[in-house]
């Protein structure tokens, strides 16, 4: 049974219209900057907001078709585990996981018992007496999603399940969360602005700006093959667009970038910052794109730094580059500084607009 959801909501002067479709098995996530409309398209699915227009159905089942029908969040067959995981704090663990089994009116003992059991799944077997409160921020997500999959949901919703985690704990739980993902036979739409949670947990991405989606696909597909700036910045790549002509590509903003593929006609041009060397002087030597550049930001990026720099007229603006800190001191680098980047052709990737 495919979920299809045709999600048009007007908020002021805040338009989302989303058509999205999630097969069983599969995980869809939902990408885009803050504002985009991710969690109000999760909210629609939930329940939580009516649509203003569209649809909404889960094989003939239909849960939201204005103005005839519209299915309140507990007659509808899904199980949500929110950004701050809203457990309830008066209760403990097993309680919390039976809550929703209690509420569509199984009985307690058979509630407690198959809570257990998703307690145990999740490995927190040991904390079903604990409250919440006592609890890591990992043990929380976990206990949230066990009572999310308590109720055996055909539909499971994500809200940014793993923003309140730290760092140190974010890698560890991102992996178990995968793992429960991946037995989950039903549909899962994932939330969230962290790219590397949509690249690791989810099996296709939605990447939505401005209420509209901008690009859609499998992980792979949408990393190497970015289509407007806030996705190529998710991905740690600069992105340009122009028109080929041979080997060379005039760039829409001005400058030009030369390949080692011929292409014709307009494309994208992308490549990684990595792919960008830096030099006080022209270098000599094999054919590439060679400009002169100044230097308009400095960035430390965890083991490398991240150099923004302006090569217009010639060549791209915003041009990233990353360099190691010990070629940063080497360079001697401050804004406003002249350099001359190179980028080999062999580097450069182009695909149709």
């Amino acid at each position: 049974m495919t979920l299809y959801a045709d999600l048009r909501v007007s908020r002021g002067a805040f338009d989302l219209a989303l058509d999205l479709t999630v097969e069983p098995g599969e995980v869809v996530a939902l990408l885009g900057p803050n504002g985009a409309g991710k969690t109000t398209a999760l909210r629609t699915l939930a329940g939580l907001i009516a649509l203003d227009s569209g649809r909404i159905t889960l094989e003939s089942a239909v849960w939201d078709e204005p103005p005839r029908t519209f299915r309140t969040p507990d007659r509808r067959p899904i199980g949500v585990v929110f950004q701050d995981y809203l457990l309830f704090n008066h209760l403990s663990c097993l309680e919390n996981v039976a809550f929703g089994l209690r509420a569509r009116g199984t009985d307690k003992q058979t509630a407690r018992l198959e809570a257990a059991r998703w307690l145990d799944t999740v490995g927190l077997s040991d904390y079903a007496r604990t409250r919440p409160r006592a609890l890591s921020g990992g043990q929380a997500q976990r206990v949230a999603l066990a009572r999310a999959l308590a109720t055996n949901p055909e539909v499971l919703l994500l809200d940014e399940p793993l923003a309140a985690l730290d760092a140190s704990t974010t890698l560890h739980v991102r992996a178990e969360l995968g793992q429960h993902l991946s037995r989950f036979e039903g549909r899962t739409v994932l939330v969230t602005h962290d790219p590397l949670d949509a690249m690791v947990l989810a099996d296709r991405l939605v990447i939505i700006e401005n209420g509209q989606v901008v690009q859609q696909g499998k992980p792979t597909e949408v990393a190497h093959r970015p289509r407007t700036d806030y996705v190529a910045q998710l991905v740690g790549l600069n992105l340009y667009r122009g028109t080929a002509d041979g080997t060379t590509v005039t760039l829409t903003d001005g400058g030009t970038i030369t390949l080692a593929e011929p292409a014709s006609g307009p494309v994208h041009v992308a490549f990684p910052p990595t792919a960008v060397s830096l030099y006080l002087e022209p270098p000599s030597g094999s054919p590439r794109n060679t400009w002169p550049a100044v230097v308009t930001g400095i960035e430390q990026h965890a083991h490398t730094v991240r150099v923004r720099l302006d090569a217009t007229p010639t060549g791209p603006a915003d041009l990233l580059a990353d360099i190691t800190p010990a070629a940063v001191a080497d360079l001697h680098l401050t804004p406003g500084q002249p350099l001359h980047p190179t980028l080999k052709a062999t580097e450069v990737h182009t695909y149709p607009v």
